[in-house]
């Protein structure tokens, strides 16, 4: 019998990977971004070498289907976390899935406005490293979390593929003890919740972009 301690519990799992992913697809995500856009033919440091190199690792991760991609990352999640089971192993997974996703959106993010504002910089003697945080960033900040919202619920999306395979949350509860073991209603259940949390972070981005576009 699945009782409501297990449906929290599940819910709390896939919450963590959700939020744990999120923040560190935010931090690379965000740098790569950066760095794509500033070695752009129109970016500030343009470098066709560099830009080529970034295009093709986040066109190449972008690519790999998630599935495959825990699969190899094994070695590699059992070096950092120490197991390939459980909700902080998917994080590695989650994290080199999202990154490359979120870094496009970064760069697409700091391109709308970035030629007149990085222009405007350089009017006021900035630095690029000046113009990067206190006037490209600042300005596309609705963007990039309309672009982060995005990335979240993909990789909300993710963590039900990993849970069915061993990380535990609402995929594995769907699918263990769900349908493996013919309990449709606990899969409609553990898909509810999902789908509960994904409207959740669409809220809550949405929301966040209200209120930075009227500042």
């Amino acid at each position: 019998m699945i009782g409501f301690d297990s449906y929290l519990q599940a819910f709390n799992e896939t919450l963590y990977m959700t939020l744990m992913s999120t923040a560190f697809v935010g931090i690379i995500g965000l740098g790569l971004g950066v760095m794509l856009f500033s070695s752009a033919q129109e970016g500030l440091k343009p470098n066709k070498t560099l830009y080529s190199a970034l295009s093709i690792i986040t066109s190449v991760g972008r690519s790999i289907p998630f599935l495959i991609l825990i699969v190899l990352l094994i070695p590699v999640t059992r070096i950092i976390v120490g197991s390939i089971l459980g909700p902080s192993a998917a994080i590695p997974a989650l994290v080199v899935g999202g990154v490359p996703f979120y870094a496009r959106l970064v760069e697409l993010a700091l391109f709308e406005k970035g030629h007149d504002l990085k222009e405007t910089g350089r009017a006021f003697g900035l630095s690029d490293i000046k113009i990067i945080t206190k006037i490209l960033i600042p300005e596309s900040l609705p963007a990039l979390i309309r672009g982060l919202t995005v990335t979240a619920i993909a990789l909300a999306g993710y963590t039900a593929i990993a849970g069915a395979i061993g990380a535990g949350g609402l995929g594995n509860l769907a699918y263990l003890y769900g349908y493996s073991r013919n309990r449709p209603m606990v899969t409609w259940i553990s898909t509810m919740l999902i789908v509960g949390l994904i409207l959740t972070i669409q809220l809550i981005g949405d929301l966040l972009v209200k209120k930075l576009s009227k500042t």
